[in-house]
């Protein structure tokens, strides 16, 4: 399992400079690398690792490579992105060391007569596929997926053990879907219906059906135990290329722009849109109703209670401080009121006071 630079720039694009030849077999930081491996620099604070690694090959831009002193005896494949060339590197040597599934339905699986299975799909071990569903070509799913009536699976897809999509759901081309996610689960959505005050009230939560579905497009990652709900009567929309972390919660009816992402322990109240290119920071929590704009960055545990309508940074989350430091701020925080009332006061007695007096 290795490749030459010369094979890895005419696959990846990029210039070899150097000897083509050289084989790597693996990727490695610059500070472990040894002579067979491909390591990459991204960062230009670690260009001094350059000169030292002994990495068979390193991926660099063309500016970081003017500015190493020597590049004698050292090869290089110089691309203007070296990280995302080295994803696309890691990705080609995990094909290679992955075992090949033969297409196939297993006896285990439960296979609705109605269903269409491409010839191309693996179907694993107690998979269920309702009435109706479609599985497109060289869809893989493994042990105990779900899926249900009518939901559709788009061609390249890969949906990993314990995936629920409820039905009526469509997902498309070449998504990854990891462990334990569910798709289509019903949207949190009840109308109250109350009499009385205190003690005395008396009635209940009439809940709302929710017959939308959930509709995601191609190149779509979501992670393990994420949620995404259906629609109320519209669907919740999954745009292009969005990429979803661990333990998301996406409510009904939101939509999510192209290539936006959104990390772990997130969560996004029904009825939300986000737009593209996103960056939704971890733990962050957006409430329903509202929009944000292109290009909008909200950093890890801010919370959004309004519309965020031009694109920029956005942080309500208090940094973590010393203990310390903490209690002294929480003190003036709870006398922010009284400190505030000393200064209008103060404020008033200068306007009053007579002009000239001392």
């Amino acid at each position: 399992m290795a490749f030459t630079l010369e094979e890895l720039a005419g696959r990846f694009g990029g210039d070899v400079v150097g000897n083509s030849a050289q084989r790597v077999v693996s990727l490695a930081p610059l500070d472990q690398a040894g002579p067979q491996q491909l390591a990459f620099l991204a960062n230009p604070k670690y260009l001094a690792q350059v000169e030292t690694t002994r990495a068979g090959a390193v991926l660099i831009s063309p500016d970081d490579l003017t500015k190493l002193a020597s590049s004698d005896g050292r090869n290089f494949i110089v691309t203007p992105n070296p990280y995302a060339y080295f994803a696309r590197v890691a990705q080609a040597f995990i094909d290679l060391a992955t075992p090949k599934v033969a297409p196939g339905v297993h006896p285990s699986a439960n296979v609705d007569a109605s269903a269409s299975i491409a010839a191309s799909a693996v179907i694993g071990p107690n998979v269920t596929v309702e009435a109706g569903a479609v599985i497109g070509e060289h869809v893989r799913l493994d042990a105990n997926v779900f899926i249900g009536r009518g939901t559709q699976i788009g061609a390249g897809s890969h949906l990993y053990p314990g995936v629920v999509i409820y039905h009526g759901c469509r997902i498309g081309e070449r998504a990854i879907v990891h462990a334990g996610a569910v798709i289509g689960s019903d949207g949190f959505g009840f109308a109250p219906d109350f009499t009385g005050e205190g003690d005395a009230r008396t009635g209940d939560w009439v809940k709302i059906p929710q017959v939308g579905g959930v509709s995601i497009g191609p190149d779509v990652e979501i992670g393990a135990n994420t949620t995404i709900d259906r629609g109320a009567m519209a669907d919740t929309i999954i745009e292009t290329c969005v990429k979803i972390d661990n333990l998301v919660q996406i409510g009904h009816n939101c939509k999510i722009g192209a290539y936006t992402v959104i990390a772990g322990c997130a969560g996004i109240a029904g009825s939300t849109t986000i737009g593209k290119h996103c960056m939704i920071g971890g733990a962050v929590g957006i409430a329903g109703h509202v929009t944000l704009a292109d290009y909008v960055i909200v950093t890890a545990k801010s919370g959004v209670s309004k519309s965020l309508t031009k694109r920029g940074v956005y942080t309500s989350a208090f940094p973590a401080v010393d203990h310390a430091d903490w209690n002294k701020s929480a003190a003036l925080l709870r006398n922010i009121d009284k400190l505030r009332d000393r200064i209008r006061a103060l404020e008033a007695a200068v306007a009053a006071k007579p002009q000239g007096d001392a």
